[in-house]
């Protein structure tokens, strides 16, 4: 079963510099993302409450972009990526965040939840 790619855009009043900390370093990402998170090379340990998920980093571009790949999900193309672009001209900051789902009820609620995530980050930086 092919699944839907989902991209996001989340404008954010931050410096790339400063905002790639939270997506890359295990003190960032707990600061929004997870409870707790364990880092071993490129071995990423999710925790939340009593559930616990590993991911790769796939990709990882300093202050530009990183992508992690769920390990239950090897054998698929599924990632999920955090992209942070700056506008030439403006110089306005935009996070990217891309996805996969299984289906459009699995799709909706994935927005969702990032849509929740990305305003937990805004919060915990002052964006």
């Amino acid at each position: 079963m092919s699944k839907i790619k989902i991209e996001l855009e989340f404008p954010i009043h931050a410096s790339p510099s400063m905002l790639y900390t939270y997506f890359a370093t295990p003190s960032g990402l707990e600061e929004w993302f997870a409870d707790k998170v364990n880092s071993r090379g490129k071995k990423i340990t999710f925790i939340w409450d009593d559930s616990e998920e590993e991911a790769l980093i796939l990709a990882n571009r300093n202050e530009d972009r990183i992508k992690y790949k769920w390990v239950e999900s090897e054998g698929d193309e599924t990632y999920f990526e955090f992209k942070i672009q700056v506008d030439a001209l403006t110089k306005d900051v935009s996070l990217m965040v891309t996805d996969f789902a299984d289906d459009e009820e699995d799709a909706e609620e994935s927005k969702r939840l990032w849509e929740n995530q990305i305003e937990q980050l805004k919060h915990t930086i002052g964006a």
